[in-house]
């Protein structure tokens, strides 16, 4: 193969790392001049922006009016472990993985909740479990789109509408760049950090009347901290639910997620985000589809990330590397671009299968995008040529 000449346009923006994520297109640190800094998150004027956020990701998401929707602390984790240890163990669990956040939920549910009535349906990263296997007579966990693998679930149909326990998804990289079938989902949490391109720091947790029901009537049986309590004398506390946030947000996070939420409604909603997205995954797929040394880690079309795309390296001289070896040529294609300026962060999880990780979510211009590709050819055949004089 002819060695690829040095590309001459560059991405504008070279942020394609998979969180915390780009900011959207035109962003500036003047979108923060007026956030409510200085003064009480509990003032009028705090709660009055913590609840703004809260009613514009319910109109940009679609999420029905019953159900609520929280600020909670520690990002999507947070919100993923508040759901855990307060509803979990009133029945048995049906627990997927196929990726190293849906493995670390198995891990809290058996070691450290010690349920015992857990089933775990496990697939290695590329693949999806047996959904049909799944019993929703049970409580299921799982993970929408796996960031560290590159896997989503394609849709909800394989969610039974007639399920006796609660769905609990985590939507962190599927949240405004992926369809939601809210009539499915029992509880969902993201965080600011991923599609809209916001800081870190806080969770979105959004529960349906079926999980406010088990709140209201299940106790577990171990103790809760503060911060994952959601209930008081048997009832739900609202207010964490209308801007009286647990902890003590920062309202410069709160002001960029309101400034990332008024972009997604000034380009079109939610079905903008989700077209942005999956066009920027078809210009990934087109150069795939024609690029000998490189290939999707996700087996199947349908369940390829629109957001996380992960690309491992099929070249015959990279396979003959072991594993070590296959890591670090992969680190070294990431870290030429890095030096470039062209590509930041974009090796694959430290969990994940040797490879390339590249954020394509909608705050991603596509001609970003379009500009970075022809630089992984040349970046893979600088790798290649090290790898061969170094044999």
């Amino acid at each position: 193969m002819t060695s690829p000449l040095r590309p001459d346009v560059r991405p504008s923006n070279p942020n394609f790392g998979s969180g915390p994520c780009s900011k959207r297109p035109g962003w500036t640190l003047a979108a923060l001049q007026n956030a409510f800094i200085g003064r009480s998150h509990r003032a009028k004027g705090g709660k009055a922006r913590l609840q703004d956020v809260i009613e514009r990701s319910r109109a940009v998401l679609g999420v029905p009016a019953d159900y609520r929707i929280g600020i909670v602390p520690a990002s999507d984790t947070g919100a993923v472990e508040m759901a855990l240890w307060s509803l979990l163990g009133e029945r048995g669990v049906d627990m997927l993985a196929w990726e190293s956040f849906g493995q670390g939920w198995v891990t809290d549910v058996v070691k450290q909740l010690k349920l015992t009535d857990v089933r775990t349906l496990k697939a290695d990263y590329g693949h999806l479990p047996d959904l049909s296997k799944v019993d929703f007579s049970r409580d299921v966990v799982f993970t929408w789109n796996g960031t560290t693998s590159g896997v989503r679930v394609p849709n909800g149909d394989w969610i039974s509408a007639k399920r006796e326990g609660l769905v609990i998804a985590d939507a962190t990289s599927a949240a405004f760049a992926m369809d939601l079938p809210w009539d499915k989902l029992d509880v969902v949490t993201y965080s600011w950090q991923k599609v809209l391109g916001g800081e870190g720091q806080h969770g979105m947790l959004i529960l349906s009347p079926a999980a406010v029901k088990r709140l209201e009537t299940y106790t577990p049986a171990w103790p809760l901290p503060k911060i994952f309590r959601m209930t008081k004398g048997g009832k739900l506390i609202e207010g964490i639910f209308t801007g009286e946030t647990i902890n003590t947000p920062s309202m410069l996070a709160v002001e960029d997620a309101a400034d990332g939420l008024r972009w997604a409604e000034q380009i079109g909603g939610l079905k903008a985000l989700i077209k942005r997205s999956e066009g920027n995954l078809a210009a990934v797929a087109e150069w795939v589809e024609k690029t000998p040394w490189v290939d999707f880690l996700a087996a199947e079309p349908a369940i390829r990330s629109c957001t996380s795309v992960c690309l491992k390296v099929v070249d015959p001289a990279f396979l003959k590397l072991d594993a070590e070896g296959q890591v670090a040529a992969a680190k070294k294609i990431a870290s030429l671009l890095d030096k470039e300026g062209v590509a930041y962060d974009i090796a694959a999880y430290r969990d994940a299968p040797a490879g390339l990780r590249i954020w394509t979510g909608a705050t991603i211009e596509l001609a970003d995008l379009k500009a970075l590709l022809p630089w992984l050819d040349w970046a893979f055949a600088q790798a290649k040529a090290e790898l061969a004089t170094a044999a």
